[in-house]
């Protein structure tokens, strides 16, 4: 438990040092390894067997290099163990890193600088960006971090707390997998479906309880005055959480549409192509710069509450 609040409490001070070697990036590299190795043209079905084959060996092997990383802190003593428990809980959640990215798309639309916002939103979204009107970015930039709310910092905390570190960074594998080759498209139709079904089943629960807490947060926030509009975060949740073909997708989007008041998703263009999608949340008023704030500050706050949530069983066993 002091391994999993201090490894919140680093991801939230220092975010991704970009000097550091991340185990995400390592295990990107390694599916990129064995897509090369992996895939073949043309070859439908065989491919469903060879991505299957790429998953279960990046599964296998980021948890036989997680666990023996921990098993060689444990030998050496109790406080390395910790310490390796904590820092590899840090790798797994990406709060601050998320809004850092968020935030640059906002500094860049309030200087007026709409191309460096696309360039800026397009590293952090996987949509073509190049003719995206201020609204547009603003809605893409929103999206990201309220999707990013469950499966980049409520999944990978969750997950974390049943089963430590090791567990986590496998559901980071799941996730950095369907980031990768879960598509619909020509290549990963068939060799991406295995990573793509896995990674739906991994945010199953995961989505939906970061749905309620977001939805939490946001009673919170009105408590207290904040302008975020807690009834419309359930409404829309409860009407357009199911709106996408994936099962998980709209949870954390909805309610943040609900909460800021604004509609989100609609068509985009992926590689080119465009891909229709139903908005979400009510049209209500444009999107704002500032609506990327609030986006964040829902995030953290649904964090805080999970956190909570996660450690209230233990304080009621210290001062019971």
């Amino acid at each position: 438990m002091i391994a999993l609040l201090t490894g919140v409490l680093l991801d939230l001070l220092i975010g991704d040092p970009q000097a550091l070697p991340h185990p995400v990036r390592l295990i990107g590299r390694l599916v990129s390894y064995l897509e090369k190795l992996l895939y073949r043209e043309g070859a439908r079905e065989g491919n469903i067997v060879r991505g299957a084959l790429l998953f279960v060996i990046t599964v296998l092997a980021t948890l036989l290099v997680s666990f023996t990383i921990l098993c060689g802190a444990f030998a050496a003593g109790k406080i390395a163990f910790v310490a390796v428990e904590a820092v590899m809980t840090f790798y797994v959640l990406a709060a601050k890193s998320l809004k850092d990215e968020a935030f640059k798309v906002y500094d860049a639309l309030v200087s007026q600088d709409i191309e460096g916002a696309r360039y800026c939103l397009s590293m952090i979204v996987g949509r073509d960006t190049g003719s995206l009107d201020e609204a547009a970015i603003i809605r893409a930039a929103v999206e990201t971090v309220a999707e990013n709310a469950s499966d980049g910092v409520i999944a990978p905390l969750l997950y974390t707390a049943i089963g430590g570190p090791v567990l986590g960074m496998c559901y980071k594998a799941v996730n950095t997998m369907d980031s990768m080759i879960g598509y619909r498209n020509d290549r990963y139709e068939y060799f991406g479906k295995c990573a793509a079904r896995a990674d739906d089943v991994a945010n199953y629960v995961p989505s939906r309880l970061a749905a309620a807490f977001m939805i939490a947060g946001a009673y919170f926030f009105a408590a207290i005055g904040k302008d975020y509009n807690a009834k419309a975060a359930f409404l829309i949740w409860r009407r357009d959480r199911m709106s996408q073909k994936s099962p998980n997708a709209c949870q954390t989007e909805s309610v943040t549409a609900g909460a800021l008041q604004i509609r989100l998703l609609g068509d985009a263009y992926y590689g080119g192509r465009i891909v229709k999608k139903p908005f979400i949340g009510d049209d209500i008023r444009a999107p704002k710069p500032y609506d990327i704030k609030r986006a964040a500050s829902l995030m953290f706050v649904t964090e805080a509450l999970c956190t909570a949530v996660i450690y209230l069983p233990a304080l009621i066993l210290i001062f019971r």
